[in-house]
C-alpha cells in the first residue's frame, strides 16, 4: 500500500496562499505609512500586535471609545450577487458610526475575516472596501487576523467583524444627560438598507423578484457619518445622538434619552427611500418596517432648536438633516404621530 502522507494544505488550510494574501496587505499597509507619516504604523506589518501612538494628540482629558460590529447576513446578498468590494465599507461604517455617537473620533480599525476557503482575488476585493471605508473615515486599518477554517464555513461562505477605537475629550462626550425639554430631532438620511434586517430581505428575495432598477441597492454601502458629526461636535451642537442600525429608529432613539423625557416622532416626516417601499409591498406591517429597517433614516441628532438651521450647512444636499420630532416632559415613552408615506 503506497503511504500517503497528511499535511495542512490537504486538510484544507492553505498556508502559502495565505502568506500572498499578508504580502497584499503589507504592501498596502506601505503605502499608508508613507500618507500618515505613522512610524508605528510601519511596525505593525508583521507583528503579533498592533500599536498606535496617541503621545501627540492635542486632547485635553482624553477617554477612549471602543466598537465591535460585524455585517450580518448581508453577506449572504454579496455571495449571490458576487460582489465584495463594498462589504468591507459597511464593516468599518457600522463602527465608526457607533463610536460617533458618543462624539469619538475614530482612529484605528481592526478586521476579523473568516473564510472556509481563502479565495484571493475575492479577499483582496473585501479588504479593498475595509481599506477604502477606513479612508472615508480618517481612521487607520492597523491590523487584523484571516483565518482559513473548513468544515466550519463551507467553500464560498465567510463571515467579517471590525473592530475600532476611538478618542474624545471628556468634556465633548454626547451623552443623553445633556437631552432636554423642546429638543429637536434630526433625521439625517441613510444611503439605504445600511447592514441591517437582511435576514428578512434574504426571505422576501426567495419569494420575490426584485425590479432590475433596485438591485443595486441591495449592496450598496453604508453611509459613513463621522466627518460631518465630529465637526458639530467640535462646535458644541448637538446634545445626543443615535445610530440607526438592529431595532430601527424607535428602539435606537430611546437608548439616548433619559427616562424623564419622552420622544415624540412624526412618521409621515420621514423621507422613505425606494428600496424601502419595495420591501412594504411584500405584506410587511409598518411595525415590522420600523423595527427591522431604518426606513431612510440613517443616524439621528438631538439638539437645540437654535441649532437647527447651523446644522444643515454641514452636510451635503443628499444627506442634509430635517425635522421629524421633539422631546417632551413625560414619564420615558415613545408617541408616534401619523402614518409613514408609502
Amino acid at each position: 500500500m503506497k503511504n500517503i502522507k497528511n499535511n495542512y494544505k490537504k486538510s484544507g488550510v492553505n498556508i502559502s496562499l495565505a502568506n500572498k494574501f499578508v504580502k497584499h496587505i503589507s504592501d498596502l499597509s506601505k503605502k499608508n505609512v508613507k500618507k500618515t507619516k505613522n512610524s508605528f504604523h510601519k511596525q505593525n506589518i508583521g507583528s503579533f500586535g498592533s500599536l498606535f501612538d496617541i503621545s501627540k494628540m492635542n486632547i485635553t482629558n482624553p477617554v477612549l471609545v471602543s466598537c465591535t460590529d460585524g455585517v450580518g447576513t448581508k453577506i449572504e446578498i454579496a455571495n449571490k450577487f458576487k460582489k465584495f468590494n463594498t462589504i468591507g465599507i459597511d464593516l468599518v461604517a457600522m463602527c465608526v458610526n457607533d463610536l460617533v455617537v458618543q462624539g469619538a473620533k475614530p482612529l484605528f480599525f481592526l478586521d476579523y475575516i473568516a473564510v472556509g476557503k481563502l479565495n484571493l482575488k475575492k479577499i483582496k476585493k473585501i479588504l479593498f472596501g475595509i481599506t477604502k471605508g477606513c479612508e472615508i473615515s480618517n481612521c487607520e486599518l492597523i491590523g487584523g487576523e484571516t483565518a482559513e477554517m473548513p468544515g466550519v464555513y463551507e467553500k464560498n461562505k465567510f463571515d467579517l467583524a471590525g473592530f475600532s477605537v476611538g478618542i474624545v475629550s471628556k468634556n465633548k462626550i454626547l451623552s443623553k444627560k445633556k437631552v432636554k425639554k423642546n429638543n429637536i430631532i434630526l433625521a439625517i438620511p441613510s444611503s439605504g438598507l445600511h447592514s441591517n434586517g437582511f435576514s428578512l430581505v434574504r426571505s422576501i428575495l426567495k419569494k420575490n423578484k426584485i425590479p432590475k432598477q433596485l438591485k443595486s441597492e441591495l449592496l450598496k454601502s453604508t453611509r459613513i457619518y463621522s466627518n460631518e458629526i465630529l465637526k458639530l461636535v467640535s462646535k458644541n451642537l448637538i446634545n445626543s445622538a443615535a445610530h440607526i442600525t438592529g431595532g430601527g429608529l424607535i428602539e435606537n432613539l430611546i437608548r439616548s434619552v433619559p427616562d424623564k423625557l419622552s420622544i415624540n416622532i412624526d412618521l409621515s416626516k420621514i423621507k422613505i427611500g425606494k428600496i424601502f417601499k419595495w420591501l412594504k409591498k411584500n405584506n410587511i406591517s409598518d411595525q415590522e418596517m420600523l423595527r427591522t429597517f431604518n426606513c431612510g433614516v440613517g443616524f439621528c441628532l438631538i439638539v437645540k432648536k437654535e441649532n437647527v438651521n447651523i446644522i444643515k450647512k454641514f452636510f451635503p444636499k443628499k444627506y442634509r438633516p430635517y425635522e421629524i420630532g421633539f422631546i417632551s416632559q413625560n414619564i420615558k415613552k415613545t408617541l408616534l404621530s401619523k402614518n409613514l408615506k408609502w
